[in-house]
């Protein structure tokens, strides 16, 4: 597959009121179920992500590629957030989730690929995280392709109370050097428009 390197993409601190109408239409796309948001409307989508970005340790994040809105990511402290139960967190793992938005028009060969190491690269380079860690349904057989093909290490099932249901995920995580060493660690484009670091907006 031709990977799409041209791309600009960039990570802004995301802003409930400026971005929930867009969110909440990724969030409806059947591409979108496991997220599990689809009945969401716009004020729904508005107090989950006050919610995100009220809390000390998770930040919201808006992507742009091209400077277009196209993905979204979280980030969170596993050891205050989500994993406390059931992931024997370290000093430096970071938690992520990322929503690529549902494909329209002619198709950019490359795009996820992109976008996936992109978002790692920020973790890393932009939020010092030492591993990336990520709790994917077990179901999603597509996600943890994609982890796996960006350094992930898939460790065991586990029970995540996952907004007031529990769901079965694969608890994995990442290092820089396997991301580096990986298919995805291999893009790691330059993010050319340098965001600002803050996290609440």
């Amino acid at each position: 597959m031709t990977v799409a390197t041209d791309l600009s993409v960039a990570l802004i601190a995301a802003n409930p009121r400026r971005d929930a109408a867009v969110l909440r239409a990724w969030l409806a796309d059947p591409h979108s179920a496991f997220w599990g948001m689809a009945d969401f409307d716009t004020a729904a989508v508005v107090a989950y992500l006050d919610g995100i970005l009220s809390h000390p340790a998770q930040d919201a994040w808006l992507g742009l590629v091209d400077g277009v809105p196209a993905f979204y990511a979280e980030t969170y402290d596993p050891s205050r957030v989500l994993l406390t139960d059931v992931h024997d967190a370290l000093p430096g793992d970071l938690g992520m989730h990322v929503l690529i938005s549902p494909p329209v028009g002619e198709p950019r060969h490359g795009l996820t690929d992109a976008v996936f190491a992109a978002v790692m690269a920020w973790c890393f380079d932009e939020l010092g995280a030492q591993r990336v860690v990520v709790e994917p349904d077990a179901r999603n057989d597509r996600i943890r392709r994609k982890n796996v093909r960006a350094g992930f290490t898939e460790l065991r099932l586990v029970a995540v109370d996952d907004g007031g249901h529990t769901k079965t995920a694969m608890l994995s995580v990442c290092t820089r050097a396997a991301f580096d060493a990986s298919d995805l660690g291999s893009l790691q484009p330059a993010l050319r428009e340098r965001p600002e670091r803050g996290g609440r907006a």
